[in-house]
């Protein structure tokens, strides 16, 4: 069995992880706020939509490198389809906000029914096998705060199932992903996990 030294991530680098975090989980709530029409949907928050997945992207990378002597092969795999997702999600966010919302509803269904259609699925059951396979193996290193790894599982599912999901189960799963990413990043801001 091949055994790796434990990476090591600055604390300056952990914190800016756990800020991006935070910054995602804002993102977040105001993605769930404007679909909840809690507050108008503005040229700025429809910009700012794919900049939750730019953030996590940035999470999910510190943790994973404070967890990865731990998580083995399958934590691997699971970051790695996690991140990909989450990359994959940004394009889609863009679409989704930027362009869809422009176009009548029976363009949208063209271009769903089209190889956008299936770009789309692929991308949401990435991140649901990512986000919650990674969130499993996150929580068997005993590292990381396992409630915040519960809530960031708990959110992606409807979140990665969102054609299918009533729209108030949506806004609200994007609060309860958000929570999970807050307390995860306070986790990384607050705690020192390795030596500079």
């Amino acid at each position: 069995m091949v055994t790796t030294a434990p990476v090591r991530l600055s604390y300056p680098l952990q914190r800016l992880a756990g800020v991006a975090g935070l910054l995602g989980a804002t993102v977040l709530v105001v993605n769930a706020a404007k679909r909840a029409h809690l507050i108008p949907t503005s040229a700025l928050t429809q910009l700012l939509a794919p900049m939750a997945e730019v953030f996590a992207l940035a999470l999910i990378t510190a943790l994973y490198l404070l967890c990865e002597g731990r998580i083995g092969w399958i934590g691997r795999v699971t970051f790695a389809v996690n991140y990909v997702a989450l990359a994959l999600l940004v394009g889609v966010e863009f679409a989704i906000n930027l362009v869809f919302s422009r176009l009548s509803t029976d363009q949208v269904a063209d271009l769903r029914a089209g190889p956008l259609g299936a770009a789309l699925t692929v991308a949401s059951v990435l991140f649901l096998l990512g986000s919650v396979g990674f969130a499993v193996t996150l929580a068997a290193t005993a590292i990381p705060p396992r409630g915040g790894l519960a809530l960031y599982a708990l959110g992606s599912v409807p979140v990665a199932l969102r054609a299918f999901v009533p729209e108030v189960v949506l806004d609200v799963s994007l609060v309860v992903l958000a929570l999970g990413v807050v307390w995860l990043s306070l986790w990384l801001v607050g705690t020192r996990h390795a030596e500079n």
